[in-house]
């Protein structure tokens, strides 16, 4: 491999095997907590933890991110993962592993999950440039491995889970983290790092998040997507987390069918960021945001409230996956025009926590709501607020600056002070 290509190759098969280990959680943990307790209601408890660590890890992790490094910060954030998942079948074939035990080692397993992945999106305009790649085409690259890590993990955990139990998936999840922290210790050098990271000096920890904070404050478009994924995470939490494992252990044949359900859309959305990687540049933005996010969003839980046989519903994935495809490149490279080099792992892991803190609420509402009305009704109400949010930005006000910049417009990231100026205002 060209040396030039070595880092972002790196960061592009770490981030596929860590977030391929995810996937084999996200199967496996409420499938586990599901033989354990048979407890809609405690498998959406399970979700919230594993979700509240990520909002949190994302809020506060950002600035630690910045300052320790990017290289580091991504190693450092897999083996600690890594470590918390392997003492859950580890415990559970020892000592025992009683439920609020399990709860605390999914949260602290979650912590550094959002600071691993934002270290290692903030390293991808430089190793894009170090192998003569324009990031759009990096970043659709990127939403692809996160798809593709979806369609290989969700199947395989389904099948594993139904042939081995949760607990050995769970064991090979611990090894993938390990697997991507040698990739990037082996692959992506010390040196790949923002040029501007040499002349930007720490104002402190509460500074240095003051000014991302700040910064986000100041720009309305960002605020705007931020609140609008904030409630679409939430409506997806609920379908991820309860309802579709629900729905598939209880009509569709369990682990299986749950993965192949889960496989289906990653494997659309797969497809989808490829396809946005070579047009995306030339689609209207806001048009391609609204249809993407209307496409992807409600149909998935109308199918499984109409509860036809497994293949429809995966069909209807599948459709679904092909338009989520977009939506990760298309708001990543908004960000990359507006976000200062010196600032991207804090911003990103305000607008990482902002857009995940309603994911716990979700996972937790939905146990409750499939215990209280059912999960049809609960399918059928969910995917009507999630249409009717999507359709937000036809109204305009910021959305209206969701296009691309013309060539002689300045950047944004150019009129924007550095965080040691944001910080002394």
């Amino acid at each position: 491999m060209s040396r030039r290509w070595g880092p972002l190759a790196g960061l592009l098969t770490a981030h596929t095997v860590s977030l391929t280990g995810n996937m084999l959680t996200l199967i496996a943990l409420p499938l586990y907590v599901l033989a354990e307790t048979g407890s809609p209601a405690a498998t959406g408890l399970a979700g919230a933890f594993a979700t509240a660590p990520v909002v949190l890890g994302g809020a506060f992790g950002g600035v630690l991110v910045d300052r320790i490094g990017y290289r580091r910060a991504s190693v450092l954030a897999d083996l600690v993962s890594g470590v918390t998942v392997a003492a859950v079948p580890l415990l559970h074939a020892t000592v025992g592993l009683p439920f609020p035990a399990l709860l605390a080692l999914v949260f602290v397993s979650g912590l550094l999950d959002t600071p691993g992945q934002t270290a290692r999106t903030a390293l991808l305009p430089e190793a894009a440039a170090a192998a003569g790649v324009p990031i759009e085409r990096a970043l659709g690259w990127l939403g692809a491995t996160e798809r593709g890590a979806r369609l290989v993990g969700a199947p395989v955990a389904g099948l594993l889970v139904s042939a081995l139990g949760a607990l050995p998936v769970l064991a090979v999840d611990a090894a993938t983290f390990a697997v991507s922290a040698l990739v990037v210790t082996v692959l992506v050098p010390a040196s790949l790092r923002p040029s501007a990271d040499h002349d930007a000096p720490s104002a402190g920890y509460w500074r240095d998040l003051a000014a991302g904070l700040r910064f986000l404050a100041r720009e309305p478009l960002l605020r705007a997507m931020v609140l609008l994924v904030l409630v679409t995470n939430l409506f997806d939490a609920t379908k991820s987390n309860v309802l579709m494992p629900v729905v598939a252990t209880r009509d569709l044949g369990g682990a299986t069918a749950f993965g192949v359900l889960v496989g289906a859309m990653g494997g659309g959305a797969l497809v989808g960021s490829l396809v946005f990687s070579a047009v995306g540049h030339r689609l209207p933005r806001r048009a391609t945001f609204v249809t993407a996010f209307a496409v992807c969003g409600a149909p998935p839980f109308w199918a499984l409230a109409a509860a036809p046989p497994l293949p429809v519903i995966a069909a209807v994935c599948v459709v679904s996956g092909l338009a989520a495809g977009a939506i990760n490149p298309l708001i990543g490279a908004v960000e990359l025009e507006r976000i200062p080099a010196t600032m991207r792992a804090r911003v990103y892991g305000v607008i990482g926590a902002g857009a995940w803190a309603a994911m716990p609420v979700g996972a937790l509402g939905a146990g409750l709501a499939a215990d209280r009305f059912g999960t049809t009704t609960t399918l059928v109400a969910v995917g009507a607020g999630y249409l009717l949010v999507v359709l937000t930005p036809l109204l305009g006000g910021p959305w209206r600056d969701l296009r691309r910049p013309a060539p002689t417009e300045q950047p944004q990231p150019a009129r924007s002070p550095t965080p040691a100026a944001t910080a002394a205002e």
